[in-house]
């Protein structure tokens, strides 16, 4: 009998996967303290960033099987 493969809660609520299987997420450093961080910064902050080296791809895709 196969087992069923476990996502890694903490990994799906963090890194959402595009529609061409790029893993996004949102940076840091964003929610509190923000009256000492540059404007430019917290404008930065709210884009989705892309990851892009492949080792970590790997581990995320082996934390999200079904992502």
């Amino acid at each position: 009998m196969k087992m069923k493969l476990k996502t890694k809660k903490g990994v799906a609520k963090r890194f959402k996967f595009s529609k061409k299987g790029k893993i996004k997420f949102a940076p840091c450093g964003k929610s509190h303290l923000a009256t000492n961080k540059k404007t430019k910064k917290i404008r930065r902050l709210r884009k989705e960033e892309v990851i892009t080296g492949s080792r970590e791809i790997m581990y995320l895709k082996r934390m999200l099987p079904y992502g």
